[in-house]
């Protein structure tokens, strides 16, 4: 490795606040990048849908406005939903244009959503977290991508109850990958996990549809437990489907007594698999030899 690069690591390692401090402000960063991700990767999906049907139909091209057309994660510029006035880089200061700008447009003053400076501030804290339990390592940085990619799945499929393969997928082959250097668990444990997570929910899935003739959740559910078996391990699996399936039936049935929901809307079930995974991701060891330990 070169030495420009290990004397950094070494100026990280021994001011850690520094550290911290720069994973905080690039996590605000990521935060404001994934409500990008979040709003516009499933427009993306169905214009690429949409194509695909038009010419397999034999419909003829599909008609978009210019900037659906266009529309990549990087392109066309950030502008307000009320009166398309383009966002300039003052006003995408993650947390701090928001407060500057008191939560409103700068052109027609309509209100800006809190999702944006509160994802870039949750994203900015478990950056932190990830950063404290790992410290200067290469675990850090993978386990920033397995955060920021859970964030991103976590308000997709809020919005949309989607979790695109684009993002599943990789991240359960990336599991795999990393698992071959024993960096958060073993490789046997890894596939293990990832067959495993997949299969549980997919009779879940199969035995609930045959007893109540509905789907209860959708493949992208399977996918994503799939994905956290791979990164966590098998052993895992069953702390990871207890505490999303507690917190889901928690929160599913508050929402209904407040009603924030219907009692026959779905509600995503991804963001509770996420959330636990995450927990399992950290400190699913110690969680399970706290439960052990207070069993005797």
């Amino acid at each position: 490795m070169d030495n420009s690069i290990l004397d950094f690591i070494l100026i990280l390692k021994t001011n850690l606040w520094l550290f911290y401090t720069a994973i905080v402000i690039f996590g605000l960063c990521v935060g404001s990048f994934l409500n990008v991700v979040a709003y516009r990767l499933p427009l993306m999906m169905e214009r690429d849908w949409k194509i695909q049907c038009h010419e397999f139909l034999e419909l003829g091209e599909a008609e978009f406005d210019d900037n659906t057309r266009i529309m990549g994660l990087s392109k066309p510029r950030s502008s307000c939903p009320s009166c398309g006035h383009m966002i300039t880089a003052l006003e995408n200061i993650p947390l701090l244009s928001y407060l500057l700008l008191k939560a409103r447009c700068s052109s027609c003053q309509t209100g800006i959503s809190i999702q944006y400076p509160l994802v870039e501030l949750i994203t900015g804290v478990m950056s932190l977290v990830v950063a404290i339990e790992f410290g200067v390592s290469w675990e850090t940085l993978a386990a920033l991508f397995f955060t920021w990619i859970l964030i991103a799945l976590t308000l997709i499929d809020l919005h949309k109850q989607l979790l695109p393969d684009n993002m599943t997928l990789p991240l359960l082959w990336l599991g795999i990958a990393i698992s071959f250097t024993d960096m958060f668990t073993d490789l046997n444990s890894s596939v293990l996990g990832a067959i495993a997570g997949y299969l549980v929910l997919w009779l879940v899935f199969h035995i609930f549809k045959i007893v109540t003739g509905k789907e209860g959740m959708g493949y992208g559910d399977f996918k994503l437990l799939a994905a956290l078996g791979a990164w966590c391990g098998w052993e895992l699996l069953p702390q990871i489907i207890l505490l999303s399936s507690l917190v889901g039936a928690i929160t599913g049935i508050m929402m209904i007594i407040t009603g924030l929901t219907k009692r026959q809307q779905p509600i995503p079930f991804g963001p509770y698999l996420a959330t636990a995974g995450w927990i399992a991701f950290l400190w699913g060891d110690l969680i399970n030899e706290l439960y052990l330990g207070f069993l005797g």
